[in-house]
């Protein structure tokens, strides 16, 4: 969409969403150097104008209409015009904006996203970079956490397995026990007792905490080279692949009767025929 524009189809159901009070997120796609100035600070200035312009349009229709706003700015890459996710500018920008929702009191929607093309190591560190962009800015909802590549052209459940590995360790690192300073936490009697000639493997301060003192992940393997060789040296998007084939396996779909499934059915392939909005692209 070109600049400072909300196109027909979106402000269709945004409509229609706020005159039954639903709830709006607003997320204007801006990309700097593309459909936003090449400085992150004007892209953001722009995508903050078109959001707020959808939150006005909502109040105007249905006073109080419940509304957050999103961001989806990040930079092209200016050798090829392709949408570049997960940068260091895409991160400032989600920063950025979670700001500016504090500070006109709005919800704020943020993103995992990713423009690589397979589950590989860029996959995950544009991932986590998105992922920890919006812990950041204090999103308080988070769409694509798990499974985008190329820009969310392709949903990969093997980088859903992978992404679920860093939502784990996120969550992990916001866990206040990970901070937690009573005397046991900082523990100083367990420090005396091992001293300068022992270890603390076996003292009671770990054996009471072991099991539950560090994450323990489900993908993740931290055997030394020659252990993991011997194993069959599997990488890691082999091993998401295996996890989500044993997920299927084990899938049971739960119960519903034949009539609900049918009407359902029929209401899918009703709205599918009726069509939305007309584009105008």
């Amino acid at each position: 969409t070109s600049p400072l524009k909300h196109d027909y189809p979106m402000l269709d159901g945004w409509m229609r969403l706020a005159r039954r009070g639903q709830g709006l997120v607003v997320t204007p796609f801006t990309l700097a150097g593309a459909m936003a100035p090449v400085t992150m600070s004007g892209a953001v200035a722009q995508s903050i104008a078109e959001a707020l312009c959808a939150v006005v349009l909502a109040q105007l229709i249905r006073p109080g209409a419940p509304c957050a706003i999103g961001t989806f700015t990040s930079n092209v890459d200016m050798k090829s015009g392709a949408p570049a996710f997960g940068t260091p500018e895409y991160m400032r920008a989600t920063q950025m904006t979670g700001q500016l929702a504090r500070f006109y009191k709005l919800p704020m929607r943020a993103s995992g996203v990713c423009a690589a093309n397979v589950p590989d190591g860029q996959a995950m560190w544009e991932t986590s970079n998105s992922l920890w962009s919006a812990v950041q800015a204090g999103a308080h909802m988070v769409y694509h956490a798990a499974g985008w590549l190329e820009g969310g052209l392709i949903a990969s459940p093997e980088k859903f397995i992978m992404d679920c590995e860093i939502l784990q360790q996120i969550q992990r690192y916001m866990d206040p026990m990970l901070t937690a300073t009573e005397p046991d936490d900082i523990a100083i009697e367990a420090i005396r007792e091992v001293g300068d000639k022992g270890h603390f493997f076996g003292i009671q301060h770990t054996q009471d905490r072991y099991t539950t003192a560090f994450y323990q992940p489900f993908l993740s393997d931290w055997r030394n080279y020659e252990a993991w060789e011997a194993a069959g040296a599997v990488w890691t998007p082999a091993r998401a692949h295996q996890v989500f084939q044993d997920i299927i396996a084990d899938f049971e779909a739960p119960p519903m009767e034949d009539a609900v499934r049918e009407e359902l059915a029929d209401f899918v392939a009703r709205r599918k025929a009726e069509g939305g909005a007309p584009t105008d692209f």
